[in-house]
């Protein structure tokens, strides 16, 4: 019965670390001076198109010289490039292997379509 109840235990604990851990946790980092489309494409927010442009615009003006620079390829503006910042680098491995799903914020027309009740006043 005790072994029961430390299972048990040992089990609800291990539960409730995985609900807490957030929606697109991943592990690793894309080098995105060394990185191919494929790899690139496991950043939130990137698929094969913005892969291939963050490729072309390396091979046009060589290596990224911070994480920043990344918002000089065209389609990567401020909101995209701090959803990828936790998994970007300019050195060492790409260590990251599975593709990041990062929720994306609402933005305030959002939720104010989404209210139950009129939106012109009380």
């Amino acid at each position: 019965m005790k072994r029961r109840k430390t299972i048990a235990s040992a089990v609800l604990l291990v539960l409730g670390l995985v609900a807490g851990m957030p929606a697109g946790a991943a592990e690793g980092v894309v080098n995105i001076n060394t990185a191919d489309a494929a790899a690139l494409a496991l950043l939130p927010g990137v698929g094969p198109s913005t892969a291939g442009r963050i490729v072309e615009f390396r091979t046009e003006n060589g290596d990224f010289e911070s994480a920043v620079d990344l918002m000089l390829v065209r389609g990567i503006g401020e909101r995209s490039f701090e959803r990828m910042r936790p998994y970007v680098t300019t050195e060492g491995e790409t260590t990251l292997t599975d593709k990041v799903r990062v929720p994306r914020e609402q933005t305030d027309s959002e939720e104010a379509s989404e209210s139950d009740g009129p939106t012109d006043g009380p």
